[in-house]
């Protein structure tokens, strides 16, 4: 058998992608134009980790460098993203690889490194484990009239009659000319939040790196845009890492109609699942999720900490509550120019 080579480079081999499209779904989020997306958006400095048995890639780790001055410098794979991390041949390359990220998270004097896994992996390693978030996942039928009859349950199916019943409220699929609309809803119900946003490159990069994939969804009442949602047709599953909606129309239900007409154009292009993404157990939005009949799947965030806890950063850190409260009395032009200063630091 060829020897097993490791190799490091700002910029991924060729037949990266290819390797990754074994792994349909989870290979996705491994993507190289991920690191366009994030370098361009967010200025995430790229590392990619892969191994060669003669000509052949059999595992591949980027790693995203996320430094800023609040929060300081960390390794992430994949920083955005609710999936990441290794994929392998084998045990055997997945614990070199791993290996060999501790050691470059060293090099880079990080606080941690951070792999966002779908499955547990075993390394001794990883001295931090996060399982408090789920990923929330919806088996799709063949057609949204099969899944009307048979996944939707009757209370939810009176939800979604009132809001399609209203002529006044519509919702249209796009792309860049979607942009704006998009982007106003999404920053405005970020500065409610009391989050800072992500800038809108971050969305007119992916649009740009994923023609075929991503797309945008815009719920409009009489004609003005009141909720929106940013979709990735990914291999065998739509995922929506951004959806918004603006609370002074919640009482159309423009929320459950959005993500009826979601689901609908899911399984139009022949999705057989749809990811709502990751929400805690018992929380509102899991709940929310929920009622469309979407499964709890484990995430496992597994860590290399060189100091400090792992979720110090996060925005679930109740020291950050006093700079929650403030920020949602800020402008919604304000938070808008600040916020992509300060979220491109958090990993």
């Amino acid at each position: 058998m060829p020897d097993t080579t490791l190799h490091q480079a700002p910029q991924p081999p060729a037949g990266w992608n290819a390797y990754l499209q074994r792994f349909g779904y989870d290979g996705f989020h491994l993507r190289q134009e991920w690191s366009a997306v994030l370098g361009q958006a967010l200025r995430h400095e790229p590392h990619f980790l892969w191994l060669t048995r003669g000509e052949a890639i059999v595992g591949v780790l980027p790693l995203q460098l996320v430094a800023g001055p609040i929060f300081g410098r960390y390794l992430v794979s994949q920083p955005y993203l609710n999936t990441g991390g290794v994929l392998a041949d084998s045990p055997e390359d997945e614990a070199r690889l791993i290996e060999a990220a501790v050691d470059l998270a060293r090099r880079l004097e990080v606080k941690h490194l951070e792999l966002r896994h779908e499955r547990q992996l075993q390394h001794p390693a990883f001295n931090a484990l996060v399982t408090e978030k789920v990923h929330m996942r919806l088996p799709l039928p063949a057609t949204p009239e099969l899944l009307w009859e048979r996944g939707i349950k009757s209370k939810l199916r009176s939800q979604i009659r009132k809001p399609l019943a209203d002529a006044s409220l519509s919702v249209v699929f796009g792309r860049e000319a979607l942009l704006d609309e998009f982007y106003c809803v999404f920053a405005r119900n970020m500065r409610d939040l009391g989050t800072p946003p992500y800038g809108r490159a971050l969305f007119a990069q992916m649009l740009a790196q994923f023609p075929a994939e991503a797309e945008i969804a815009v719920l409009r009442h009489e004609g003005r845009a009141v909720a929106a949602g940013f979709l990735l047709h990914a291999p065998g599953c739509t995922l929506i890492p951004s959806a918004s909606a603006l609370r002074e129309y919640n009482h159309l239900s423009v929320n459950v109609l959005m993500y009826w007409r979601v689901l609908e154009r899911s399984i139009e292009r022949g999705q057989p699942m749809f990811d709502f993404g990751r929400s805690t157990v018992d929380s509102g939005t899991y709940k929310f999720k929920q009622q469309w009949g979407a499964v709890a799947h484990p995430a496992y965030w597994q860590y290399h900490s060189f100091k400090g806890s792992v979720g110090d950063a996060r925005p679930s850190n109740g020291k950050f509550a006093l700079l929650v409260r403030a920020w949602q009395k800020l402008p919604v032009w304000l938070s808008s120019l600040l916020g992509p200063h300060i979220v491109r630091g958090i990993p």
